[in-house]
């Protein structure tokens, strides 16, 4: 008797769980099981809009990846690109959750127009800032107004292009990674500080001590978060320079893909690159975070 009452019992459980875990899997499965899998598969095709036959041509298309010069520049412009959106957010953010860690209605306010940016389109921010990056922009009459007689192209110079778009976004994420160190110095017991004090550690001494080995995990949270934001720009390139100035200067692996597959209309080169960059994405991902990881388990 005891089983054929659990038996129901157990059926009903799997169902319930089924009816909430299923809407899930459904909506991952079609939004990013199959697009992966159909990238995959077009990967091995010479597919082509224009193209009368669709072909299986193997790892070809991955082959060709090797000595393609487009493709490599994309994949150093990308790793230059990334390196700076994962530093100065980070450095950045530190710095000003810790001016922002005090009580009172204008350090909400801050707060909240340092998050500003986070929340806007990449198409917006884009926008703002060729405005006032372009050669009669904000800073170059403020440059010109401080006696510099031939202020720099910021979007127009190759030495200068890719640094200026990297400073763009490290400014737009600047607020995301804020909050986050905020969360974890506001989760910091004020008993360990006072603590510190009491033995005579300064205000550095007691950051570097105490506050810092406790953003362990927000520091984990904000790089991983960068370094998927920098593998994946696109939006900003194409709208401050279209991969420019020049051939390939600021062409990111992102924005090459795009340029392969739907201005070029080679779909299965682009669909190679694509798996590529989701394969070093993923990489990189899983090498840093496991790194970290060991990190806050040995703090």
């Amino acid at each position: 008797m005891v089983l054929k009452r659990r038996g129901p019992a157990l059926w009903h459980r799997l169902g319930y769980l089924l009816s909430f875990v299923a809407p899930g899997v459904l909506v991952y499965a079609c939004f990013v099981l199959a697009p992966i899998l159909l990238s995959v598969g077009y990967s091995l095709t010479n597919a082509n809009i224009f193209a009368t036959e669709t072909r299986f041509v193997g790892l070809a298309n991955y082959l060709n990846l090797l000595t393609d010069e487009a493709f490599l520049s994309s994949l150093r412009v990308t790793t230059i690109l990334t390196l700076i959106i994962v530093i100065v957010p980070n450095a950045a953010g530190v710095g000003v959750a810790v001016l922002l860690d005090r009580k009172g209605w204008l350090y909400n306010t801050l707060r909240s127009v340092f998050f500003v940016p986070v929340v806007l389109s990449s198409v917006v921010v884009s926008v703002v800032w060729m405005a006032m990056l372009s050669d009669e922009g904000l800073i170059n009459s403020m440059l010109r107004g401080l006696g510099v007689a031939e202020p720099p192209g910021w979007l127009s110079d190759p030495d200068l292009a890719l640094y200026s778009i990297g400073f763009i976004i490290s400014w737009q994420m600047l607020g995301f990674c804020s909050v986050v160190y905020l969360a974890g110095l506001q989760s910091v017991p004020q008993s360990m500080h006072e603590a510190a004090s009491i033995d005579g550690a300064g205000p550095w001494l007691r950051f570097r001590k105490v506050t810092w080995p406790l953003l362990a995990s927000s520091l984990t949270t904000n790089t991983v978060m960068l370094l998927i934001t920098g593998f994946k720009a696109y939006d900003h390139i194409q709208v401050l320079t279209a991969g420019g100035p020049g051939v390939g200067t600021t062409s990111t692996l992102a924005f090459n893909v795009m340029q392969v597959g739907f201005t070029a209309n080679r779909t299965g080169e682009a669909s190679a690159m694509a798996i590529v960059m989701l394969v070093v994405i993923a990489a990189v991902s899983t090498v840093v975070l496991r790194v970290l990881n060991r990190r806050e388990v040995s703090l």
